[in-house]
């Protein structure tokens, strides 16, 4: 149950949004196909530390970032 909270704390919803990229926009910016985003900010997948790498840098953040502790 605690990974599940943790993996749904993955910060990538926000900066998307503030970027005013859809799920699909941020998959084709990054290389991953959409159900992974989709997923990821579902906290429903275990995503790969590149693949966190590669949203990071889509959302021109730093990785640590998308892993920073929200309420």
């Amino acid at each position: 149950r605690d990974d599940i909270h943790f993996l749904r704390r993955i910060g990538i919803r926000e900066p998307r949004t503030a970027l005013d990229l859809t799920q699909a926009d941020l998959a084709d910016k990054c290389g991953l196909h959409r159900t992974i985003i989709v997923s990821v900010e579902m906290g429903e997948r275990n995503v790969a530390i590149l693949s966190l790498r590669r949203i990071a840098k889509a959302l021109r953040i730093k990785p640590a970032d998308l892993l920073s502790e929200r309420p």
